[in-house]
């Protein structure tokens, strides 16, 4: 199944709203139970001459990987987000992007990313922590987005 980015949406990564945003289209693989993508970053994403920046990086990964949470029909959000950056990413090149879930327990989400070449070198890894939250507090949290956060806050979602 493709996930094409929502025209309603303004996501920076997946939205189709946002005309700045990188418009990343996904491939949900239920068999699997994998989401892929396939991209060729321009230079506009680089950080680097002739690399992709490494936030930009950590965005797809973070991508790829909150796209799993459509395999349980949840909403889940990142708590924590690590990344290795193993290899330099060029700019321009034909790269694939893929996410899957490695445990759930109770509401924690634990799941793993990988940019890879096309000749399939493992580029960039991610490893994530996403906490499902339910539709009430995922309303609740968009509404008290200007809030000031107290210590500990983000843990409660």
């Amino acid at each position: 199944m493709l996930l094409e980015p929502k025209p309603d949406n303004a996501c920076f990564a997946c939205g189709g709203a946002n005309a700045r945003g990188m418009h990343l289209t996904f491939e949900q693989d239920d068999a699997a139970k994998r989401i892929r993508g396939s991209f060729r970053l321009p230079s506009e994403y680089q950080g680097g001459a002739g690399f992709v920046h490494g936030g930009i990086i950590a965005t797809l990964l973070d991508e790829v990987m909150a796209k799993v949470s459509r395999f349980a029909k949840d909403h889940a959000v990142t708590a924590k987000l690590t990344v290795e950056y193993l290899k330099p990413v060029p700019v321009g090149a034909d790269l694939i992007v893929e996410g899957w879930e490695l445990e759930r327990n109770g509401r924690d989400r634990f799941r793993q990313g990988e940019i890879r070449s096309s000749a399939g070198v493992v580029l960039a890894r991610g490893r994530a922590h996403f906490v499902e939250i339910g539709q009430e507090r995922l309303q609740a949290s968009i509404r008290n987005a200007n809030a000031e956060p107290a210590a500990g806050d983000f843990g409660k979602f």
